[in-house]
């Protein structure tokens, strides 16, 4: 999250709570704790799982991918295994889509056996699942979009009753335009041959993080995949406050409830897998013997940079949440990179150099986010300079006596 967003989000809600004092609340239905670890989306019980902890029946449904890889992909045993974790980071996402493009222009982008994303990272995540071929809807998607594509902005009368700032139903549209039912049939494809989709977002109520199996949605026939889909990418991508949230029904113990579901960097910024599951034990499970290699693309600069903040509520906020976002990035590149080592995962992590100075002029800039785009095509077309770890985990500096 941007500073501007950050800074557009509290200076909105400060002038929404001046003339909130008759607030009325949305009627909710939701689901008690006690049925949360039974609760399901109907027609569709392997949609989603939590994000810290292990996925249910997960010896059943590794037994699902071992059958899936035989049948479809029996060479794939002892390839490499490629795995992509995109993250949040509003318009800076038009950095690992150049990247991704930039990628294929150097002839060695591989196939992923898994990309999960968050954010802005889920809105690209099905374009590199897919591959090459949606490299140009990738380019148009994030070089062309501005802020008004994407929201409608709430006069402070209608936030007074309302779950967020402003009005997602542009994005929600564009998110049905570009996703479509050819796509998702695409994504069903590749979910039969033991590849996955990810998407991550915030369960609110419960305060943990939800993991989205796309293929499992895009193969399960029921008659409304394509809108759950399409709800899980806006949900995804629906920054508390600034973005309404998504509700989502869901059945247990044969009774309807909704699930409140926001921004899931409001619990990560970036994710691959659960921590509590151990890859390589998983990949044996499975048969697959060949070496295993992660890329994690931060859509968003990891130095920080000095600002003079004035002595004032409003910058003053801004700049601490922005601060707390920041860190939190770092934090998961380094569980991820834990992770990876446990797992004997080659690491490769990308992310904004600290030399781009460009600012937005709106909360989705299509200059900006085309500069953003060509910086990553650049710099992956001439064959990327991939860390191999987080900052500060690099071998340190001997001093000479």
């Amino acid at each position: 999250m941007s500073c501007k967003w950050i800074n557009h989000f509290i200076a909105s809600i400060c002038s929404a709570f001046l003339v909130a004092g008759c607030a009325t609340p949305l009627n909710r239905n939701p689901l008690p704790k006690e049925y949360k670890d039974i609760a399901q989306i109907p027609y569709i019980p392997g949609a989603r799982f939590w994000g810290d902890k292990l996925p249910p029946r997960i010896l059943e449904k590794l037994d699902e991918e071992k059958i899936q890889i035989q049948l479809k992909e029996p060479e794939a045993k002892d390839k490499t295994i490629d795995y992509l974790a995109l993250s949040g980071g509003g318009g800076n996402g038009a950095f690992g889509a150049g990247l991704l493009a930039g990628w294929t222009a150097a002839g060695n982008r591989p196939e992923f056996r898994a990309v999960a994303g968050i954010s802005t990272g889920a809105l690209t995540a099905p374009f590199a699942f897919l591959g090459p071929e949606y490299d140009d809807e990738l380019r148009e998607l994030y070089t062309t979009t501005s802020t008004t594509d994407l929201i409608k902005k709430r006069s402070v009368f209608a936030m007074i009753n309302a779950d967020s700032i402003n009005d997602n139903r542009p994005l929600q549209q564009l998110i049905a335009d570009v996703i479509d039912g050819a796509m998702l049939e695409r994504i069903a494809i590749e979910h039969k041959k033991g590849r996955r989709l990810f998407i991550g977002t915030t369960n609110l109520d419960a305060r943990r993080p939800v993991i989205w199996d796309v293929g499992s949605i895009a193969v399960s026939g029921a008659p409304d995949a394509l809108e759950l889909v399409h709800n899980v990418l806006l949900a995804s991508a629906a920054i508390p406050g600034l973005f309404p949230p998504v509700y989502f029904n869901v059945v247990a113990n044969g009774q309807t409830f909704d699930e409140l579901h926001v921004d899931g960097g409001a619990a990560s910024q970036v994710f691959l897998y659960a921590v509590s599951l151990d890859l390589q034990w998983m990949e044996q499970q499975i048969g697959l013997a060949g070496d295993d290699r992660i890329y994690v693309i931060r859509n968003s600069k990891l130095d920080p940079e000095w600002t003079v903040v004035k002595p004032k509520i409003l910058p003053i906020m801004g700049h601490s949440i922005q601060t707390l976002v920041r860190t939190q990035g770092i934090g998961d590149l380094y569980r991820i990179y834990m992770g990876a080592q446990r797992d004997d995962l080659d690491y490769h992590l990308a992310y904004i150099p600290p030399d781009f100075h460009e600012s937005p002029k709106e909360l989705f800039d299509p200059e900006y986010m085309k500069k953003l785009f060509d910086l990553g095509y650049r710099m992956a077309e001439d064959g990327y300079p991939w860390k191999k770890a987080p900052p500060g985990i690099e071998p340190p500096t001997r001093i000479q006596q």
